[in-house]
């Protein structure tokens, strides 16, 4: 591609033509501020706080629509420039509640952080009084705050172009405009499928996810209640972070350590239920194939990602496994397997879930989710929640000793752990799958061909003349592709799809720390491995302790109680539930 050479704050940069003039200034150190800039996905040039001077224009430009030209020059800090900047904020926060201290988003709120390092004091601006919407708190996952919004419209970018949902967008005009379903409904009246990529964007405390912490507080202090937790596999390569930790930094001991900290009477490994889900899936997917059933299987353990087929594509939910997440598989077990082996009463045991993902709260609330009995998942925490929750106890992650995970539900495999990643479950899933039908070992397990961050990938793998061909997917731009694909026929040919609702998998779930991009997806993925590859068992059918769980209650995978415990299916939902549900 063509270059360009072009000159910010009198220093020559050379970059691509094409190359926004906010991208070239990044590539020799020059931060021009932003608020609404997501790099590819929302480039509207709406905060107008990256403005610049180019020689020879008449006004300010915005810096992140304007593409670099050969010979231009920029400046981005003059005197005018800087009071112009002030001047904008000024103006945005006159139309800002001043909540600050009991935000959810204090201290990592971007506007507070911009308002700060343009070195804004006072606001000469008298506050103009818009349109107050109420809060929206009818989804089990998101809430909305629409006073809070600036309307950088990274929300409705992320939902639109990334998720393809369109869930929420700009609804009336002027002091009127809010950013919302479509009439301005209610969340819980739309096709949203509760990802929480919104909140991962929003730069302010507009968007964010449901808190269930006082609930799990409640639930620790009553003497009466057995409160035992998982945590997902994505979890150990994050929850480092909200306490200074680099991404990616494994932390899977100091979490367990914390846990018990808080007061849980076990500390279980939702790893453990993902061995079982390959168990389960693996063996329904080489049930299919021998006897003729819809290929190709598509993988079930995504909240989000089932949601949006359930609304887009109905037509073709008999691809999906029917086996649960392993989230609702551990509820089912807590419920049943260990509450007998315990000698515990099942409606005294309280299930918590430390999750990557704000999907797993609406999940856990769907109506099927109880063949144990009882509701099979009580409450549902994200990364963040825990992270609040420890903070709130001053109990310090990061400089904690390890310590390991209770029995029965508490030792896993490397397999498991790579769930957190995109590819990670059909890699989990191949190498189990390898050495059944095959009856060797599988050589070298590190399948590659279905990692990194392309999103869509494809393998096939040999199974002794017999080639599987596979697809993984993630981000429900991608998942869409794949499924207007296989609508036209064009998959026929394969046999597995792994889907993940969110870009990178579960590391970059909408419950994880605010400040997900690509670069710490990748990070994240990376630790994910680590863990994997330091693993004693890295086979999900080596597990000893699922071997256990077979051998003294379930039987053998797909019997009739792991089909009532471990298996459910899902209908189709109207993509205009206003009307509709």
């Amino acid at each position: 591609m063509a270059k360009v050479k072009l000159t910010i704050d009198n220093n020559t940069v050379e970059v691509e033509q094409g190359t926004s003039v906010l991208e070239a200034a990044r590539q020799i150190g020059i931060k021009i501020p932003t608020l609404c800039y997501l790099k590819e996905i929302n480039v509207i040039g709406a905060c107008r706080l990256c403005i610049v001077k180019v020689q020879g224009a008449r006004s300010y430009m915005a810096s992140c629509t304007l593409p670099a030209a050969e010979g231009m020059v920029i400046w981005t800090h003059t005197p005018g420039l800087r009071q112009a900047r002030r001047m904008i904020m000024e103006l945005i926060l006159s139309d800002h509640p001043m909540e600050c201290l009991t935000c959810m988003r204090h201290g990592r709120c971007e506007l507070q952080t911009m308002a700060e390092s343009l070195g804004v004091r006072d606001i000469r601006f008298q506050r103009v009084s818009k349109t107050m919407y109420e809060k929206d708190e009818s989804s089990p996952s998101i809430i909305r705050e629409p006073k809070k919004c600036i309307y950088c419209r990274r929300c409705v970018s992320v939902c639109n172009s990334v998720q393809t949902v369109h869930a929420i967008g700009p609804q009336l005009r002027g002091f009127n405009t809010v950013i919302a379903p479509p009439y301005n409904l209610p969340l819980d009246k739309s096709v949203c499928v509760n990802c929480g990529q919104c909140s991962l964007v929003c730069p302010v405390g507009a968007i964010y996810e449901k808190d269930d912490t006082d609930r799990a507080w409640a639930a620790l202090a009553d003497p009466s209640k057995h409160v035992v937790v998982q945590t997902a596999p994505a979890t150990r390569v994050t929850m480092g972070e909200a306490f200074g930790l680099p991404p990616g930094t494994p932390v899977t001991g100091r979490m367990v350590a914390a846990l018990r900290r808080l007061g849980f009477d076990r500390v279980f490994d939702t790893d453990f239920t993902a061995d079982l889900t390959i168990i389960e899936e693996g063996n329904e997917l080489l049930h299919r194939v021998k006897n003729g059933g819809v290929l190709p299987q598509i993988t079930s353990c995504s909240p989000g990602w089932i949601k949006f087929i359930e609304h887009f594509y109905p037509e073709l939910l008999d691809h999906l496994s029917s086996a649960k997440s392993p989230q609702q598989m551990f509820g089912s077990l807590a419920k049943t397997f260990y509450a007998q082996k315990a000698g515990i009463d099942p409606k005294d045991i309280v299930v918590v879930s430390i999750m990557p993902c704000t999907a797993k709260k609406y999940e856990a609330l769907r109506p099927e989710m109880e063949d144990s009995g009882y509701r099979d998942v009580d409450i549902v925490l994200t990364s963040r929640e825990l992270g609040r929750m420890l903070k709130e106890a001053c109990i310090d992650l990061a400089n904690l000793p390890d310590e390991e995970y209770d029995d029965p539900l508490g030792l896993s495999t490397g397999a498991a752990a790579i769930f957190g990643a995109t590819g990670g479950v059909m890699e989990a899933a191949l190498r189990t799958v390898y050495e059944v039908v095959t009856g060797e070992t599988l050589g070298n397990i590190d399948l590659v061909q279905v990692r990194g961050l392309e999103g869509i990938k494809e393998a096939t793998i040999d199974l002794k003349g017999l080639p599987v061909k596979v697809l993984v997917a993630h981000g429900l731009k991608h998942a869409r592709a794949l499924m207007d694909r296989l609508k036209a026929g064009e998959l026929k040919d394969y046999h597995f799809i792994e889907v993940m609702c969110c870009p990178g998998g579960c590391i970059g779930g909408g419950g994880q720390p605010i400040g997900t991009n690509s670069e710490m997806r990748q990070l994240r993925i990376d630790g994910i491995y680590k863990v994997d590859s330091a693993m004693e068992y890295r086979k999900s059918h080596e597990n000893p302790a699922v071997k256990e769980l077979y051998e003294q209650f379930l039987g053998e995978p797909l019997s009739e109680k792991s089909h009532h415990l471990l298996h459910t299916k899902y209908t189709g939902r109207s993509n205009h539930p206003e009307i509709g549900e």
